[in-house]
């Protein structure tokens, strides 16, 4: 507050020294100012005038400025508490989400862990049912062969039957009739 009073009363001053008239040069105009006047100088009167507007401005607009400026410090005050506040919240909320990928990543792991062992059980699952069916297939092969072939001989030992034998083949020997079929059944 002192270096304050010290700038204005410099401030003040200052013209004073600055326009300091010596003496020694009589200026025409202030010879006229006298004239009319019948003063020499009103320089005390000037400064007293200043003085009286500078109390009234400083009255005037003192209190104003003042506020204006604890308002808006108070203003930026608050702004900085809530930038700080939206920082903070900012801050917890890259931390969840943070903790939302670690858990998102074990997640992932752990469902491509169980996919896999999933995909084997499938994949025996698989194998197992196809084998089981080719067997069955084999079987069933096996059983329509022996079918057939059970046809076949019915179907050879009824042609030999109805066509090959006559009176003259009756003489034959059992082992001719064997060696007969096993011929058409070949």
């Amino acid at each position: 507050m002192k270096i304050k009073n010290i700038v204005t009363v410099a401030l003040l001053l200052a013209p004073v020294m600055i326009l300091a008239n010596s003496g020694h040069h009589v200026d025409p105009e202030a010879t006229r100012y006298f004239k009319l006047t019948g003063r020499v100088d009103d320089f005390w009167q000037r400064v007293l005038n200043f003085a009286i507007f500078a109390g009234i401005v400083y009255y005037l607009v003192a209190n104003p400025i003042k506020d204006f400026f604890k308002g808006r410090s108070t203003d930026i005050a608050n702004q900085i508490k809530e930038i700080e506040a939206k920082l903070e919240e900012s801050k917890n909320e890259e931390k969840l989400a943070q903790e939302n990928l670690v858990k998102a990543q074990n997640k992932a792991k752990e469902i491509i862990s169980d996919s896999s062992i999933e995909a084997k059980i499938l994949v025996d699952n698989i194998i197992s049912k196809s084998e089981e069916a080719l067997i069955s297939m084999e079987k069933h092969l096996e059983e329509k062969m022996e079918v057939e072939k059970k046809k076949m001989v019915k179907a050879t030992i009824s042609e030999l039957l109805e066509s090959g034998i006559d009176s003259s083949d009756i003489a034959i020997d059992s082992s001719k009739v064997v060696s007969l079929i096993s011929k058409k059944v070949a």
